[in-house]
């Protein structure tokens, strides 16, 4: 990179930009490689707090420096590209065929491969001209912040949600980033666009937006969706019919309520994926399960979240055709949180036979919480 001066990297930077959408990229800015010394400091009063969610990379100085990824880094490429947010010709919940809902993030094919391929062609691109380069790309399962790249980088702003508001995407983007050696012209932040809005503090079904752009992530839904133990009934209720994920703090977003981008094919959902039918989830094993979902970044954490959120929509729709498959769930499946959640499911449904399910079952079970969750259901039912 000798000899290449202010001017060389100014005109290759933009051609980077012009590149881009050809490249499937959306949109395409800078920054520098310098460490995130505010978002450290935040960090730290986040784990303080215990508002982390446990999927985070644990070592601080990894998600804010970068140099500790590269030693002679220089500038960070932030990428975004965009999903759709609206669901065309959705298939219809009703009684004995209730359906649940995955967030608009977990739509398409898996992000994590969708941007890989991107940034990929993006390195190749780079490499073809200056083949002294050096690039490290990430995606969300890197250790540094993506949100915190593209906020510095100015890809979009921070929003009191959480989520990096773009000015024409919203914040139905992904987002990805490429650590490199060149000394590409940095790109300035934007300001605020959220104003006095709170719509999405406001709309948080359990309150875990704890104030502007501050998320304790063990009340979020979307992280809670993701767990793979035992669910509080207070969260049970909450979640609603939400197999993975929640998209209600960008829902009511102004900014996102008119955008929906779909010109990316592999981005577009199967609706009977998006929004697939809950009872023979129940039922559904490995093989049949990566058949149907192994294509989306739902199914990160395998069957068995999926198939318990599955359980909690059946009851918070009291779907009384479904007892016979929950009742099912709760005398024979192996896995002691997918009973106690059948427990649950069929408290909530409450007729008379889901309440002979619970107590046919009672005699037969032995693990000490899913006997809990039978008799907090009875209990339930007892005092109605």
């Amino acid at each position: 990179m000798v000899n290449k001066d202010i001017a060389f990297w100014s005109r290759f930077k933009g051609e980077l930009i012009a590149a881009a959408p050809g490249l499937g990229i959306d949109k395409l800015s800078i920054t520098t490689a310098e460490p995130f010394l505010e978002l450290k400091e935040r960090l730290l009063r986040h784990r303080e707090l215990g508002h982390e969610s446990g999927f985070e990379e644990p070592d601080l100085d990894l998600r804010t420096d970068p140099s500790l990824h590269m030693a002679d880094a220089k500038s960070i490429i932030a990428i975004a590209v965009a999903y759709p947010s609206k669901l065309k010709d959705a298939p219809v919940s009703e009684p004995g065929k209730r359906r649940g809902i995955l967030s608009r993030s977990a739509w398409g094919e898996d992000y994590h491969q969708a941007l890989r391929r991107r940034m990929a062609n993006l390195s190749a691109w780079i490499l073809e001209r200056l083949p002294e380069a050096k690039l490290l790309s990430m995606v969300d399962t890197g250790a540094l912040s993506d949100r915190a790249v593209a906020e510095r980088a100015g890809l979009g702003w921070s929003g009191k949600n959480c989520s990096i508001i773009t000015p024409e995407l919203g914040s139905w983007v992904y987002l990805g980033e490429v650590i490199t050696n060149l000394p590409l012209p940095a790109d300035s932040s934007l300001p605020d666009g959220c104003g006095d809005c709170t719509l999405c503090i406001d709309a948080c079904p359990t309150g875990a937006l704890v104030g502007p752009g501050q998320l304790n992530a063990q009340r979020c839904i979307s992280f809670i969706t993701q767990t793979k133990g035992f669910v509080e009934d207070e969260m049970m209720r909450k979640i609603g019919n939400r197999l993975y994920g929640c998209d209600t703090c960008q829902i009511v977003c102004p900014v996102n309520r008119k955008i929906d981008i779909r010109h990316h094919p592999e981005l577009l959902p199967d609706p009977e994926v998006a929004k697939p039918l809950l009872r023979p989830l129940l039922a559904m094993g490995n093989r049949e399960f990566k058949e149907k979902f192994g294509s989306s970044s739902a199914a990160w954490r395998g069957r068995k979240p999926i198939q318990r959120n599955a359980l909690i929509g059946l009851g918070n729709f009291r779907d009384e055709e479904s007892v016979p498959d929950v009742a099912n769930v709760l005398r024979n499946d192996p896995r002691p949180e997918l009973r106690a959640t059948a427990a649950w499911a069929l408290g909530r449904i409450g007729t008379a036979e889901a309440v002979e399910c619970l107590r046919s079952a009672y005699p037969e079970e032995k693990d000490a919480e899913v006997l809990a969750a039978i008799d907090r259901a009875l209990s339930a039912q007892d005092a109605n």
